[in-house]
C-alpha cells in the first residue's frame, strides 16, 4: 500500500492525491489561478479503464482544463457555460484518444469549481463529489451518477449504505463513450466561513460528511489534507482505490477582497457608461 502523498497549495487552496493500494494512479487533479481577479479553476478527475487508459482519462482532462484557461476562455463564458464547454471538450479529447488505444475508449469522471468575484459555479459528471460547508453544516452536496445513487432515489438504500454498496462503482454517466455527457450544475454565492471539498469516490467511501466539514474548516490546510488523505488510505486498506482531494477556504479577508473588485468593476462600468453618454449627447 502506497502512503505517500502528493501534494500541492495555492492561496486558500489545498490539494492532493495518494495511490492507495492500486498499482496505478488514476486519479489526477489541476488547481488554477488568476492573481489579477481572484479567479480559480479547480478540477478532480478519476480515470476509468485497464492497461493505462484510466491513467491517460484522468491526465487528457486535467490538460483540456489547463487549454481553456490558459485561451481565457473563463473571461469570455459566463461561469456554466465555461464549465460545461470544459466537459464537454475534455469528452470529445477522451473519444478522440481512445481511438489510438487497443483497449477501447478511456473513460473519466469529472467534478470542477469555478470561482469569480463573490460567485462560485461546479459541475460534475460521474461520482467524483463536492461538498460545500458553512461551518460544518453541509449546505450542498453532488449526487453520484451511479446505480446504488439510483437505487438510494428509489428507497432501496439509505445513503448511509451508499459506499458499501456492491454496485456503487457501476456509473450511469461519465466523459468519454459514445454519448455525449450530461453535466449537472450548480451555483452559489461566496460566503465568508464557507468551505469545499473536492474529492474522488476513494476519499468520500472512508470519509464521512461530518469528517470532511471538519477538516475543510481547519485553518492549516495543508495539514487538514495530509489528515484526510492519511485516513482514507489507511481505510481503503491493502486494496484501497486512489484517492484525490482539492480543500478550499473562503476567509472574510478573502472574501472581502473579492467584493472589492465587484465593487471596482460595477463603478468602472457606470463611469464608461456615463461617459458614453457624454460623447453620444455630444
Amino acid at each position: 500500500m502506497d502512503k505517500q502523498i502528493e501534494v500541492l497549495t495555492l492561496p486558500l487552496v489545498a490539494a492532493g492525491r495518494a495511490r492507495g493500494g492500486r498499482p496505478t494512479q488514476q486519479d489526477d487533479l489541476v488547481c488554477l489561478h488568476d492573481p489579477t481577479c481572484s479567479a480559480r479553476l479547480l478540477v478532480l478527475a478519476d480515470g476509468m479503464g485497464g492497461d493505462g487508459a484510466g491513467e491517460l482519462a484522468s491526465q487528457c482532462v486535467v490538460h483540456v482544463a489547463r487549454k481553456l484557461w490558459e485561451q481565457g476562455l473563463w473571461r469570455e463564458q459566463s461561469g456554466a457555460q465555461f464549465l460545461e464547454t470544459l466537459c464537454q471538450e475534455a469528452h470529445l479529447e477522451l473519444c478522440r484518444r481512445g481511438r489510438t488505444l487497443a483497449e477501447g475508449d478511456p473513460h473519466s469522471t469529472i467534478v470542477a469549481m469555478l470561482m469569480i468575484g463573490n460567485r462560485v459555479c461546479w459541475v460534475h459528471v460521474g461520482d467524483s463529489r463536492l461538498y460545500r460547508f458553512q461551518g460544518l453544516r453541509c449546505l450542498d452536496r453532488t449526487e453520484d451518477h451511479s446505480v446504488a445513487q439510483l437505487r438510494v432515489r428509489r428507497g432501496e438504500l439509505s445513503v448511509d449504505q451508499l459506499a458499501s454498496a456492491p454496485d456503487q462503482h457501476r456509473l450511469l454517466r461519465g466523459l468519454g463513450g459514445p454519448q455525449p455527457p450530461q453535466v449537472d450544475h450548480g451555483c452559489a454565492d461566496l460566503r465568508p466561513g464557507q468551505a469545499f471539498a473536492l474529492c474522488s469516490d476513494g476519499v468520500w467511501e472512508h470519509l464521512s460528511t461530518h469528517e470532511l466539514a471538519g477538516l475543510a474548516r481547519r485553518r492549516d490546510q495543508r495539514d487538514a489534507l495530509v489528515a484526510a488523505l492519511t485516513k482514507a488510505v489507511e481505510r481503503g486498506g491493502e486494496a484501497g482505490d486512489n484517492v484525490a482531494l482539492i480543500l478550499v477556504r473562503v476567509s472574510l479577508k478573502e472574501w472581502l477582497a473579492r467584493y472589492s473588485i465587484k465593487l471596482r468593476s460595477a463603478v468602472s462600468g457606470r463611469i464608461a457608461s456615463r461617459r458614453g453618454d457624454i460623447v453620444t449627447g455630444g
